[in-house]
This record gives C-alpha cells, structure tokens and sequence, in this order.
C-alpha cells in the first residue's frame, strides 16, 4: 500500500476524534469527499483502533 500519499489521506481524516477504528476512518474519509482510491486503501487497514495520524499513516506504507 506504498502508494497511499500521506498528506491526501489526512486531508480526508480531517475532523477525525482518535482513537478511531478503521469503520470510523473510512466514515470520515467518505464525508470529506475521499476518492475511490483513499476509500479502498482505508477499507483494507486491519480492524483495530488507531492512536492518531501517524498510526493510519505507518500502517498504509506497509
């Protein structure tokens, strides 16, 4: 998922409360207008709650 550019993937979790779990992040992304892409990239992190930005970010570079 080395694709995912960092900066994009914020600007669709802005407003995010965290912790969020992954149906929280995908939410979010969807509110803000995320493409296709940024939705599929969120759809496929593992189900499980993430402490902030950098978390969301570290996990899609995998």
């Amino acid at each position: 998922m080395s694709d995912a550019n960092p900066i994009e993937i914020q600007k669709c979790l802005s407003g995010v409360d965290y912790p969020a779990g992954r149906d929280d992040l995908v939410r979010a992304a969807e509110g803000n207008g995320a493409d296709d892409r940024t939705l599929d990239l969120l759809r496929n992190l593992p189900d499980r709650e993430y402490e902030g930005p950098s978390g969301v970010n570290k996990e899609l570079a995998k």
